[in-house]
């Protein structure tokens, strides 16, 4: 087939392998006759092949945008690992650029074979108590769920509002259910009565389990768990077992996979790890390939006649080497190598913040005093949810300072679309001893989050950001460096495999700089995310999100 000229790639042709039927359960030699793109017959061989074939795999929650590639691109990376469809919450541009930021990502994405399954984005913005760029009501919500190429509500994050039922979001879910699609949730730390109401207006998945016996309650509320191993939140080993007792409830997600981890592998690398924890594999498969093709729709084959021919040939199943993936009956990557040209994506945005200064970061002490007793943001490695600490902090001339010697530094939110005062705040765990780093991609709204020493480091940090109209940065003793995004803010227009290395030499120098956080980027790109217990920082200041409102930093 590979060798196959390009006028003759849709004539019919075979491959043969140990045919790993997901469905049945079994595995036999055979011989697929591939045509159309489909799979016109399985012929089964009397005796064993070198080689198996596998469905490809499905990341059933991600925001594309989190690898800071556009749809085309993080395709030609994802595909090289087996993955051939993800689920894809598009709400990161949404909250940037409204309706014409989802039509960005269907159009880009129109310029790859990968399938993309994109959801409605519920929450834009996540929360009334944030600013973000755009705004889609139950009207806008409704109206996209009416196209074809939308497959879903994505994550209903206003879980306070589910509960309370709020007449705007039950309208958005209304609208779903309607079209008979399915509703994602996003319900971390949810239990008891206020996750069974949560659960019975119509939310079928959560993707925000850490722990086994939430876990457990909500598939016994009739939700299934997404399992998500990501840059940041890692909750794979906590909720791995659920492979074993619950396969036909569980699905396999990275939910945000930043360039320099997805050039390293996607799901292939959880299918391993529940392999080598003695999972079987047909569950195994059943959470990477079966579920999310049943419960989204996709049009996806599971290696059954007439399916589409989405599939992988493997050396083995114990480490599961991939030789090669096939997307829609054709060659799509070889040991590890996209075949997939790149192709150029638009670069629409919008970003209105202007340059800051070092006093503009400033917070001034209200009581005197060497030190002051605030609220403090406790970053937890691996985790999007935060703890809520009161500490005492240096007060220097009036002002409250940051102390880096106990890893208390000084957060900040700049709002990008429009020129106000950045909101600060304390912030513990990140680790820096000297600089700052800053980033545009901050969930949802996307205002500029930064992290740093001084408010001199801030301000560097921050208008590395600005001046590039988004972007990562960092600034420190040695120099500072930009990654600029200029897609929303949010994405890079270069290949993928710049990006990562990029990425990766910016994650280096922020590590250099102090911080010991696995993902010290993606971690602080969930600070301002005001829907994520317990305690963040948003445009207008502290927010407490188990209380759901607004607080002050030394009450």
């Amino acid at each position: 087939m590979d060798d196959l000229p390009a006028s003759r790639r849709d004539e019919p042709w075979t491959i043969s392998g140990n045919l790993v039927d997901p469905l049945r359960r079994v595995i036999h030699p055979a011989t697929l006759t591939i045509a159309g793109g489909r799979i016109a017959s399985i012929t089964d061989d009397s005796s064993p092949h070198a080689t198996w074939l596998l469905p490809g795999f499905v990341d059933a929650h991600v925001h594309v945008e989190s690898s800071l590639l556009p749809p085309a691109e993080f395709a030609r990376l994802a595909v090289a690992h087996g993955t051939v469809a993800t689920v894809s919450d598009p709400h990161e541009i949404a909250n940037v650029l409204g309706v014409p930021g989802v039509e960005f990502m269907l159009d880009d994405a129109r310029q790859s074979p990968f399938t993309f399954h994109f959801g409605a984005p519920s929450c834009v913005p996540a929360t009334p108590f944030d600013h973000a760029g755009a705004a889609i009501d139950a009207a806008g919500v409704a109206a996209l769920l009416d196209r074809p190429e939308i497959g879903y509500l994505s994550e209903m994050m206003n879980y306070p509002g589910v509960i309370a039922g709020n007449r705007e979001v039950l309208a958005k879910i209304a609208a779903a259910k309607a079209c008979d699609k399915p509703v994602d949730g996003h319900a971390p730390r949810l239990r008891g009565a206020a996750a069974a109401a949560y659960v019975a207006a119509g939310i079928s998945t959560d993707h925000e389990c850490v722990a086994l016996e939430e876990a457990l309650e909500k598939i016994a509320l009739g939700m299934k768990i997404l399992i998500r191993e990501g840059s940041a939140a890692r909750n794979f080993d906590a909720l791995a077992s659920l492979i074993d007792t619950h396969p036909d409830r569980v699905m396999l997600c990275s939910d945000d996979k930043h360039p320099d981890q997805l050039i390293l592998g996607h799901i292939d690398q959880l299918v391993r790890r529940a392999r080598a924890r003695g999972s079987d594999l047909f569950d195994v498969l059943q959470a990477a390939c079966v579920n999310p093709v049943r419960h989204y729709g996709l049009p996806v084959g599971l290696l059954q006649p007439g399916d589409r021919a989405d599939f992988l040939e493997v050396d083995d199943l114990e480490g599961l080497r991939i030789r090669r993936v096939f997307v829609n009956g054709r060659l799509a990557a070889a040991d590890g190598v996209t075949v997939w040209p790149r192709v150029e994506s638009l670069a629409p945005n919008r970003f209105d913040a202007k340059p800051k200064r070092p006093d503009d970061f400033a917070i001034v002490a209200s009581t005197a005093g060497p030190t002051a007793t605030v609220r403090v943001i406790e970053a937890l490695d691996g985790q999007l949810v935060t703890g809520s600490l009161r500490l005492a902090v240096p007060v220097a001339d009036g002002r409250l300072m940051a102390d880096p010697a106990n890893d208390i530094l000084k957060i900040a939110v700049v709002d990008r679309y429009d020129d106000r005062p950045p909101s600060v705040a304390f912030i513990k765990n990140i680790g820096l001893r000297h600089g700052a780093i800053a980033s545009s991609v901050s969930h949802d709204s996307h205002n500029i989050v930064a992290v740093g020493t001084t408010d001199a480091d801030l301000a560097q940090a921050v208008n590395l950001v600005i001046e590039s109209r988004g972007g990562l940065s960092v600034a420190g003793p040695d120099g500072s460096e930009v990654l600029p995004l200029p897609i929303a803010g949010l994405m890079s227009d270069r290949p993928g495999p710049d990006v990562a290395a990029a990425y990766a030499e910016l994650d280096r120098r922020a590590k250099a700089l102090g911080s010991g956080l696995a993902a010290p980027y993606m971690t602080l790109s969930f600070m301002a995310l005001l829907v994520i217990p317990s305690l963040k920082l948003g445009p207008a200041g502290l927010f407490d999100v188990d209380a759901f409102r607004p607080v002050d930093l030394a009450s």
